[in-house]
């Protein structure tokens, strides 16, 4: 399921560069944030594409390319701090034995795992429909393929920044 790292990368750049070629930047009624929605679809696209279907995460993007960026960082991580402040406040209040000690931990516990993988599923495309197995290897082949991306786009950006520099 995994590539090499290195040609990962050499995929990505072959696709990326096919798929930045069919869009038509030329066109200068093009706002920045449109430019920007290209540039980054046909990114996700090219990375997808580079997995061949390998995995879920990049069948999922190739199958809703337009899928919403997710916003549920903010809520989750209120609902985190929610979940936190109940626990302090049953620890304080609980004047049980340890077996109900236990019992609310437990609870608490998983409630968190619950949310979290909630979360996690609706961060990496097609998650919603994976089990927590699945879930978590997706998750590492995505984050693996999201920093191929960035690595490449690094290397863009220096190299544009050292050709646009006067030569001495």
């Amino acid at each position: 399921m995994h590539l090499p790292h290195s040609t990962l990368k050499q995929e990505f750049v072959k696709k990326w560069i096919m798929g930045l070629q069919r869009c038509k930047f030329s066109n200068n009624n093009m706002s920045i944030f449109e430019r920007k929605k290209a540039i980054k679809l046909s990114a996700d696209t090219a990375m997808a594409s580079a997995r061949k279907g390998l995995t879920c995460w990049s069948r999922a993007l190739i199958s809703n390319p337009d899928r919403p960026v997710p916003t549920t960082t903010r809520r989750a991580s209120l609902a985190c701090k929610k979940i936190v402040k109940r626990s302090r406040r049953i620890r304080r209040t609980a004047k049980c034995g340890a077996a109900r000690k236990r019992q609310i931990t437990r609870s608490i516990a998983q409630c968190l795992v619950r949310k979290r993988t909630q979360i996690l599923k609706s961060l990496i495309p097609g998650g919603e429909f994976m089990n927590e197995v699945c879930l978590i290897e997706e998750t590492l082949d995505y984050i693996t393929s999201l920093r191929v991306q960035v690595d490449v786009m690094r290397s863009l950006a220096s190299a544009s920044v050292r050709a646009s520099e006067p030569h001495n």
